[in-house]
């Protein structure tokens, strides 16, 4: 009997392992497959667009000649609507998630609010452009001017702040508030002091990865009236702007095949810049997490 146990669980564990080495290789072929395909898109952009990336380019206002194209309108639109971005979105999402989680009643309603937020998460970005569109363009006479741009675009990634947040607040140990508590802190001192410190690097990556989706949009952006080419710099929140994103969209739409290639050294100035935000955010984060 004990021998006929013994076949029984080797054969078990025979099988686990098989499973777990199946499981590992396919994991693995996923991860290499994305790999692969990334490589492949930084090495498309990279030969396309190297050759026509130059300080020039980079300084120089859309033209109409390839030759003398750059992108410094829509380098310098896309930080200040960056700017506006994570300003209005990081200021309302924290509160709004710090409201939901410490202050709002645990009931039927306060989960409704919950849920649709998620929600509001997966919606397309188009039904946020024609939200702006409505709203802060015509509803509130801002027209088609950088401020209407920025707070469409807060719109837009402010559901994906607020669940990243909420998750953050919520991850804090429920033993350093009621050690706050039981030092005589007040409910705004324990989130001031405790939570909201303990809880940054959750919403800093939040913050990172909306901000990234963020920079990379077209189709709301154009609803609310980027400009596909300006010679100027926005001067207020109500002059016009341009964006990066509107600038290579506007350029890969060109039949000369020569603007593909201007397109590709846009692309690689919005990689740049991307990178940039994130290593920012990931110092800020890093920081936080070593104090704690």
């Amino acid at each position: 009997m004990f021998g006929k146990n013994e076949q029984s669980i080797k054969k078990r564990m025979e099988g686990r392992v098989i499973a777990n080495k199946a499981m590992m290789v396919l994991f693995g072929l996923a991860t290499t497959v994305g790999l692969v395909f990334l490589v492949l898109l930084f090495y498309r952009v990279l030969t396309q667009g190297i050759g026509y990336l130059s300080w020039e380019y980079i300084s120089n206002f859309p033209a109409p000649y390839p030759e003398k194209a750059g992108i410094y309108a829509g380098l310098i639109g896309s930080i200040f609507l960056m700017v506006i971005v994570a300003i209005f979105s990081v200021i309302i999402g924290v509160a709004t998630a710090v409201y939901l989680e410490e202050y709002a009643p645990k009931n039927k309603v306060t989960e409704f609010i919950r849920v649709n937020i998620q929600n509001l998460a997966g919606v397309p970005s188009i039904v946020f452009g024609l939200l702006g569109l409505t709203f802060f363009v015509y509803m509130f006479n801002f027209g088609y001017t950088l401020i209407a741009g920025g707070l469409t675009m807060a719109l837009l990634i402010l559901p994906v702040i607020v669940v990243a947040a909420q998750e953050a607040v919520r991850s804090v140990p429920g033993e350093i508030k009621e050690a706050s508590y039981g030092m005589g802190a007040s409910k705004w001192q324990t989130i001031a002091r405790v939570i909201l410190p303990a809880a940054i690097p959750g919403i800093l990556t939040g913050a990172i990865i909306a901000l990234s989706r963020a920079i990379g949009e077209t189709a709301p952006l154009i609803i609310v009236g980027a400009a596909t080419a300006i010679y100027t710099l926005p001067d207020s929140l109500i002059a016009k702007y341009t964006v990066m994103p509107i600038q290579i969209y506007n350029w890969t739409g060109r039949p000369q095949e020569e603007w593909q290639f201007v397109a590709g050294a846009g692309i690689i100035v919005l990689l740049a810049v991307l990178l940039l935000m994130n290593s920012i955010a990931v110092f800020i984060r890093n920081k936080y997490q070593h104090r704690l």
